[in-house]
Protein backbone atom coordinates (compact mmCIF):
# COMPACT_ATOMS: atom_id res chain seq x y z
CA UNK A 1 0.00 0.00 0.00
CA UNK A 2 3.20 2.34 0.87
CA UNK A 3 4.49 1.68 -2.14
CA UNK A 4 1.77 2.22 -4.52
CA UNK A 5 0.59 5.28 -2.88
CA UNK A 6 4.20 6.44 -3.14
CA UNK A 7 4.40 5.78 -6.98
CA UNK A 8 1.33 7.92 -6.86
CA UNK A 9 3.46 11.03 -6.62
CA UNK A 10 6.19 9.87 -8.61
CA UNK A 11 6.01 12.10 -11.55
CA UNK A 12 4.60 15.01 -9.96
CA UNK A 13 5.84 18.18 -10.57
CA UNK A 14 5.59 20.01 -7.51
CA UNK A 15 4.96 17.00 -4.94
CA UNK A 16 7.46 14.51 -3.40
CA UNK A 17 7.28 11.75 -1.17
CA UNK A 18 10.01 11.96 1.69
CA UNK A 19 8.57 9.23 4.03
CA UNK A 20 6.45 6.49 5.12
CA UNK A 21 5.46 4.92 8.04
CA UNK A 22 4.61 1.51 8.90
CA UNK A 23 2.24 2.66 12.07
CA UNK A 24 1.05 5.53 13.66
CA UNK A 25 3.84 5.46 16.74
CA UNK A 26 6.47 5.59 13.60
CA UNK A 27 4.27 8.27 11.44
CA UNK A 28 4.64 10.89 14.70
CA UNK A 29 8.16 10.21 15.42
CA UNK A 30 8.74 10.48 11.15
CA UNK A 31 6.78 13.87 11.22
CA UNK A 32 8.55 15.31 13.45
CA UNK A 33 12.06 14.39 11.53
CA UNK A 34 11.42 15.35 8.14
CA UNK A 35 8.64 17.73 8.51
CA UNK A 36 6.26 17.29 5.69
CA UNK A 37 3.66 19.87 4.43
CA UNK A 38 0.83 17.07 3.85
CA UNK A 39 0.51 13.60 5.50
CA UNK A 40 -1.46 11.09 3.87
CA UNK A 41 -3.10 8.64 6.33
CA UNK A 42 -4.99 5.79 6.55
CA UNK A 43 -7.71 5.04 9.13
CA UNK A 44 -6.55 1.61 9.92
CA UNK A 45 -3.27 1.54 11.61
CA UNK A 46 -1.53 -1.22 13.74
CA UNK A 47 0.24 0.16 17.55
CA UNK A 48 -1.67 3.47 17.12
CA UNK A 49 -4.45 3.92 15.25
CA UNK A 50 -5.16 6.63 12.90
CA UNK A 51 -7.86 8.58 14.82
CA UNK A 52 -5.47 8.80 17.52
CA UNK A 53 -2.75 9.49 15.61
CA UNK A 54 -4.49 12.39 13.98
CA UNK A 55 -5.62 13.80 17.24
CA UNK A 56 -1.63 13.70 18.48
CA UNK A 57 -0.61 15.37 15.34
CA UNK A 58 -3.01 18.53 15.41
CA UNK A 59 -2.58 19.07 18.98
CA UNK A 60 1.44 18.68 18.53
CA UNK A 61 2.80 19.03 15.18
CA UNK A 62 -0.11 20.21 13.01
CA UNK A 63 -0.10 19.45 9.31
CA UNK A 64 -2.80 19.25 6.66
CA UNK A 65 -3.88 15.27 6.93
CA UNK A 66 -5.88 13.57 4.03
CA UNK A 67 -7.43 10.16 5.55
CA UNK A 68 -7.47 6.93 3.32
CA UNK A 69 -10.88 4.89 4.46
CA UNK A 70 -12.12 1.68 3.87
CA UNK A 71 -15.90 1.10 2.71
CA UNK A 72 -17.34 0.23 4.98
CA UNK A 73 -19.80 1.31 8.41
CA UNK A 74 -17.26 1.12 11.01
CA UNK A 75 -14.72 2.87 8.41
CA UNK A 76 -17.02 5.61 7.83
CA UNK A 77 -18.19 6.47 11.46
CA UNK A 78 -14.21 6.65 11.89
CA UNK A 79 -13.61 8.84 8.87
CA UNK A 80 -16.67 10.95 10.09
CA UNK A 81 -14.48 11.35 13.58
CA UNK A 82 -11.30 12.25 11.50
CA UNK A 83 -13.43 15.11 9.68
CA UNK A 84 -14.10 16.06 13.23
CA UNK A 85 -10.49 16.35 14.83
CA UNK A 86 -9.31 18.36 11.57
CA UNK A 87 -8.30 16.39 8.49
CA UNK A 88 -8.61 18.27 5.65
CA UNK A 89 -10.56 15.13 3.70
CA UNK A 90 -10.63 11.47 3.19
CA UNK A 91 -10.33 9.52 0.15
CA UNK A 92 -12.20 6.09 -0.09
CA UNK A 93 -9.95 2.86 -0.58
CA UNK A 94 -12.05 1.08 -3.24
CA UNK A 95 -11.41 -2.42 -2.56
CA UNK A 96 -11.29 -2.47 1.13
CA UNK A 97 -9.03 -2.53 3.83
CA UNK A 98 -6.21 -4.24 1.77
CA UNK A 99 -6.89 -2.90 -1.87
CA UNK A 100 -5.22 -3.90 -4.86
CA UNK A 101 -7.10 -1.56 -6.98
CA UNK A 102 -5.71 1.52 -5.29
CA UNK A 103 -4.93 3.07 -8.91
CA UNK A 104 -8.68 3.92 -9.38
CA UNK A 105 -8.42 6.41 -6.94
CA UNK A 106 -4.80 8.16 -7.74
CA UNK A 107 -6.16 10.84 -9.69
CA UNK A 108 -9.05 11.78 -6.74
CA UNK A 109 -5.86 11.17 -4.04
CA UNK A 110 -3.53 13.50 -6.06
CA UNK A 111 -5.68 16.40 -6.54
CA UNK A 112 -6.77 16.37 -2.38
CA UNK A 113 -2.81 16.25 -1.69
CA UNK A 114 -2.56 19.44 -4.03
CA UNK A 115 -5.63 21.09 -2.33
CA UNK A 116 -4.45 20.31 1.53
CA UNK A 117 -1.03 22.19 0.16
CA UNK A 118 -2.66 25.41 0.04
CA UNK A 119 -4.92 25.12 2.74
CA UNK A 120 -3.69 27.37 6.05
CA UNK A 121 -3.07 24.91 9.07
CA UNK A 122 -4.57 28.01 11.33
CA UNK A 123 -8.22 27.09 9.88
CA UNK A 124 -7.85 22.95 10.83
CA UNK A 125 -6.59 24.15 14.38
CA UNK A 126 -8.99 26.93 15.02
CA UNK A 127 -12.28 25.09 14.30
CA UNK A 128 -11.84 21.51 15.67
CA UNK A 129 -14.22 20.42 17.96
CA UNK A 130 -13.55 20.30 21.18
CA UNK A 131 -16.53 17.24 21.79
CA UNK A 132 -14.73 14.63 23.77
CA UNK A 133 -15.12 11.36 22.20
CA UNK A 134 -13.48 7.26 22.63
CA UNK A 135 -12.26 6.11 20.12
CA UNK A 136 -11.44 2.32 19.31
CA UNK A 137 -8.35 1.20 18.42
CA UNK A 138 -8.42 -0.39 14.84
CA UNK A 139 -5.79 -2.37 12.94
CA UNK A 140 -3.56 -2.01 9.42
CA UNK A 141 -2.07 -0.55 6.94
CA UNK A 142 -0.21 2.81 5.43
CA UNK A 143 1.00 6.65 6.19
CA UNK A 144 2.68 9.11 4.04
CA UNK A 145 4.02 12.28 4.29
CA UNK A 146 4.29 14.82 0.77
CA UNK A 147 7.01 17.46 0.86
CA UNK A 148 5.48 20.16 -1.33
CA UNK A 149 8.11 22.28 -3.36
CA UNK A 150 5.54 24.65 -4.72
CA UNK A 151 3.26 26.92 -2.96
CA UNK A 152 0.42 28.79 -4.26
CA UNK A 153 -2.05 31.43 -2.15
CA UNK A 154 -5.37 32.52 -2.66
CA UNK A 155 -6.53 35.80 -2.32
CA UNK A 156 -9.72 36.29 0.01
CA UNK A 157 -12.48 38.94 -0.19
CA UNK A 158 -15.49 39.02 1.82
CA UNK A 159 -18.24 41.59 0.43
CA UNK A 160 -21.27 42.86 2.07
CA UNK A 161 -24.39 43.13 0.70
CA UNK A 162 -27.90 44.91 1.74
CA UNK A 163 -30.24 42.74 3.55
CA UNK A 164 -33.98 42.83 2.19
CA UNK A 165 -37.37 42.86 3.89
CA UNK A 166 -38.60 39.69 5.44
CA UNK A 167 -41.73 38.09 6.32
CA UNK A 168 -41.56 36.41 9.68
CA UNK A 169 -45.02 34.72 9.54
CA UNK A 170 -44.51 32.44 6.26
CA UNK A 171 -43.26 29.35 5.43
CA UNK A 172 -39.75 28.32 6.18
CA UNK A 173 -37.13 26.07 4.73
CA UNK A 174 -33.45 26.23 5.06
CA UNK A 175 -31.23 24.55 2.59
CA UNK A 176 -27.62 24.26 3.58
CA UNK A 177 -24.96 23.29 0.42
CA UNK A 178 -21.47 22.10 0.85
CA UNK A 179 -18.17 20.52 -0.09
CA UNK A 180 -14.34 19.86 1.32
CA UNK A 181 -14.55 20.86 4.79
CA UNK A 182 -18.02 20.32 5.28
CA UNK A 183 -18.47 17.86 8.08
CA UNK A 184 -16.99 19.81 10.27
CA UNK A 185 -18.63 23.15 9.37
CA UNK A 186 -21.71 21.52 9.32
CA UNK A 187 -21.36 20.78 12.94
CA UNK A 188 -20.69 24.32 14.02
CA UNK A 189 -23.65 25.24 12.37
CA UNK A 190 -26.39 22.38 13.17
CA UNK A 191 -25.29 21.70 16.87
CA UNK A 192 -26.54 25.61 17.61
CA UNK A 193 -30.01 25.49 16.37
CA UNK A 194 -32.71 25.29 19.10
CA UNK A 195 -34.87 22.07 19.21
CA UNK A 196 -37.60 24.49 18.63
CA UNK A 197 -36.70 25.80 15.09
CA UNK A 198 -39.43 26.22 12.93
CA UNK A 199 -38.45 24.91 9.42
CA UNK A 200 -37.37 21.91 8.16
CA UNK A 201 -33.31 21.73 6.75
CA UNK A 202 -31.94 20.48 3.67
CA UNK A 203 -28.42 19.22 3.53
CA UNK A 204 -26.15 18.81 0.38
CA UNK A 205 -22.90 17.28 1.86
CA UNK A 206 -20.95 16.16 -1.25
CA UNK A 207 -19.45 12.74 -0.04
CA UNK A 208 -19.66 8.85 -1.21
CA UNK A 209 -22.18 6.77 -0.28
CA UNK A 210 -22.29 5.17 2.91
CA UNK A 211 -20.66 8.46 4.44
CA UNK A 212 -23.59 10.22 4.20
CA UNK A 213 -26.01 8.02 7.20
CA UNK A 214 -22.68 8.11 9.67
CA UNK A 215 -22.54 12.00 8.77
CA UNK A 216 -26.27 12.06 9.87
CA UNK A 217 -25.87 9.53 13.10
CA UNK A 218 -23.06 11.98 14.27
CA UNK A 219 -24.97 15.32 14.21
CA UNK A 220 -27.74 13.52 15.23
CA UNK A 221 -26.33 12.46 18.35
CA UNK A 222 -24.69 15.65 19.34
CA UNK A 223 -27.59 17.93 18.20
CA UNK A 224 -30.54 19.11 19.71
CA UNK A 225 -32.34 18.86 16.58
CA UNK A 226 -33.10 15.38 14.77
CA UNK A 227 -30.84 14.71 11.75
CA UNK A 228 -31.47 11.89 9.58
CA UNK A 229 -30.17 10.44 6.23
CA UNK A 230 -33.05 11.58 3.90
CA UNK A 231 -35.54 8.94 2.20
CA UNK A 232 -37.41 8.81 -0.87
CA UNK A 233 -41.05 10.05 -0.34
CA UNK A 234 -41.06 10.67 3.00
CA UNK A 235 -42.64 14.13 4.53
CA UNK A 236 -40.75 16.83 5.15
CA UNK A 237 -40.91 18.04 9.52
CA UNK A 238 -39.98 20.99 11.14
CA UNK A 239 -37.18 20.42 13.26
CA UNK A 240 -35.88 17.27 11.03
CA UNK A 241 -32.45 18.19 9.10
CA UNK A 242 -32.28 15.79 6.16
CA UNK A 243 -28.88 15.01 4.51
CA UNK A 244 -28.69 14.16 0.85
CA UNK A 245 -27.71 10.44 0.85
CA UNK A 246 -24.10 9.94 -1.43
CA UNK A 247 -24.77 9.05 -5.00
CA UNK A 248 -28.17 10.59 -4.89
CA UNK A 249 -29.65 14.08 -6.25
CA UNK A 250 -32.20 15.25 -3.20
CA UNK A 251 -35.14 17.53 -4.79
CA UNK A 252 -38.59 18.58 -3.17
CA UNK A 253 -42.17 17.64 -4.27
CA UNK A 254 -45.11 19.05 -2.85
CA UNK A 255 -48.26 16.44 -2.45
CA UNK A 256 -51.25 17.83 -0.80
CA UNK A 257 -50.65 20.48 1.78
CA UNK A 258 -46.93 18.06 2.82
CA UNK A 259 -43.64 18.38 0.76
CA UNK A 260 -42.20 15.09 0.66
CA UNK A 261 -37.89 14.37 -0.23
CA UNK A 262 -37.61 12.63 -3.95
CA UNK A 263 -34.09 10.94 -4.12
CA UNK A 264 -32.81 10.63 -7.80
CA UNK A 265 -30.05 8.33 -8.90
CA UNK A 266 -30.78 8.74 -12.50
CA UNK A 267 -29.76 12.22 -13.60
CA UNK A 268 -26.57 12.42 -14.07
CA UNK A 269 -24.23 14.14 -11.45
CA UNK A 270 -24.22 17.90 -12.13
CA UNK A 271 -20.43 19.58 -12.18
CA UNK A 272 -19.28 16.11 -10.65
CA UNK A 273 -21.65 15.83 -8.04
CA UNK A 274 -24.35 13.68 -6.67
CA UNK A 275 -26.00 15.21 -4.67
CA UNK A 276 -25.90 18.52 -6.41
CA UNK A 277 -27.01 21.95 -4.29
CA UNK A 278 -27.56 23.39 -7.59
CA UNK A 279 -30.19 20.44 -8.22
CA UNK A 280 -31.36 20.79 -4.66
CA UNK A 281 -31.89 24.51 -5.11
CA UNK A 282 -33.46 24.38 -8.11
CA UNK A 283 -35.75 21.84 -7.32
CA UNK A 284 -37.02 23.97 -4.08
CA UNK A 285 -37.07 27.01 -6.20
CA UNK A 286 -40.12 25.95 -7.48
CA UNK A 287 -42.11 26.88 -4.54
CA UNK A 288 -42.67 30.15 -4.54
CA UNK A 289 -44.60 30.03 -1.65
CA UNK A 290 -42.15 28.96 0.81
CA UNK A 291 -39.59 31.45 1.68
CA UNK A 292 -36.54 30.04 1.53
CA UNK A 293 -33.02 30.83 3.99
CA UNK A 294 -30.14 29.44 1.35
CA UNK A 295 -26.48 28.73 2.69
CA UNK A 296 -23.65 28.01 1.11
CA UNK A 297 -20.73 26.98 3.36
CA UNK A 298 -16.82 25.89 2.34
CA UNK A 299 -15.94 23.53 -0.54
CA UNK A 300 -13.61 23.60 -3.84
CA UNK A 301 -15.50 24.63 -6.82
CA UNK A 302 -18.87 26.61 -7.82
CA UNK A 303 -21.61 23.74 -6.75
CA UNK A 304 -24.63 26.14 -5.38
CA UNK A 305 -24.36 29.09 -7.66
CA UNK A 306 -26.33 28.38 -10.74
CA UNK A 307 -28.54 27.02 -8.16
CA UNK A 308 -28.58 30.09 -6.37
CA UNK A 309 -29.67 32.04 -9.00
CA UNK A 310 -33.00 29.48 -10.16
CA UNK A 311 -34.21 30.42 -5.92
CA UNK A 312 -34.25 34.15 -6.14
CA UNK A 313 -36.20 34.45 -9.30
CA UNK A 314 -38.94 32.67 -7.13
CA UNK A 315 -40.11 33.89 -3.67
CA UNK A 316 -38.44 35.45 -1.06
CA UNK A 317 -35.14 33.79 -0.70
CA UNK A 318 -32.36 34.93 1.63
CA UNK A 319 -28.76 33.73 1.26
CA UNK A 320 -26.37 33.68 3.40
CA UNK A 321 -22.32 32.49 2.44
CA UNK A 322 -19.38 31.17 4.63
CA UNK A 323 -16.64 34.18 4.75
CA UNK A 324 -13.24 33.20 3.86
CA UNK A 325 -11.90 33.88 6.98
CA UNK A 326 -13.21 30.46 8.48
CA UNK A 327 -13.65 28.28 5.20
CA UNK A 328 -11.34 25.72 4.75
CA UNK A 329 -11.87 25.78 0.61
CA UNK A 330 -13.22 29.21 0.03
CA UNK A 331 -14.45 28.10 -3.34
CA UNK A 332 -18.29 27.43 -3.61
CA UNK A 333 -19.09 30.71 -1.30
CA UNK A 334 -16.50 32.95 -3.41
CA UNK A 335 -18.51 31.42 -6.20
CA UNK A 336 -21.88 32.34 -4.71
CA UNK A 337 -21.12 35.82 -3.74
CA UNK A 338 -19.87 36.51 -6.82
CA UNK A 339 -23.43 36.16 -8.20
CA UNK A 340 -24.26 39.45 -6.16
CA UNK A 341 -26.90 37.78 -4.97
CA UNK A 342 -25.61 36.66 -1.29
CA UNK A 343 -27.12 39.06 1.61
CA UNK A 344 -25.01 37.88 4.37
CA UNK A 345 -21.22 36.61 4.60
CA UNK A 346 -20.56 35.46 8.29
CA UNK A 347 -18.06 33.34 10.24
CA UNK A 348 -19.23 29.76 10.58
CA UNK A 349 -19.75 30.24 14.05
CA UNK A 350 -22.64 33.00 13.30
CA UNK A 351 -24.03 31.32 10.66
CA UNK A 352 -27.11 29.31 13.07
CA UNK A 353 -27.75 32.64 14.48
CA UNK A 354 -27.99 34.49 11.43
CA UNK A 355 -30.43 31.65 10.15
CA UNK A 356 -32.59 32.11 13.36
CA UNK A 357 -32.86 35.85 12.84
CA UNK A 358 -34.92 34.65 9.88
CA UNK A 359 -37.02 32.56 11.90
CA UNK A 360 -37.89 33.73 15.12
Amino acid sequence: MRKVISDFFKDHPSIEVIGTARNGKEAIKKIGELKPDVVTMDVEMPELSGIETLKWIMENTPVPVVMLSSFTENGAQQTMLAMEYGAVDFVTKPGGTISLDLHKVKDELIRKVELALKIPIEKLRKHGSNINQSVKTLQHDSTIHLKEKDMITETKTTPKFQIKKWNKASDKIVLIGTSTGGPRALQHVITKLPESISAPILIVQHMPPGFTKSLAERLNHISKIRVKEAEHGEVIESGTAYIAPGGFHMKMKKNGHHYEIVLDDKEPPRSGHRPSVDVMFESVGQYAELDKIAVIMTGMGNDGSKGLMALKESGNVIAIAESAETCIVFGMPKAAIETKLVDEVVNVDKIAETIMKYLV
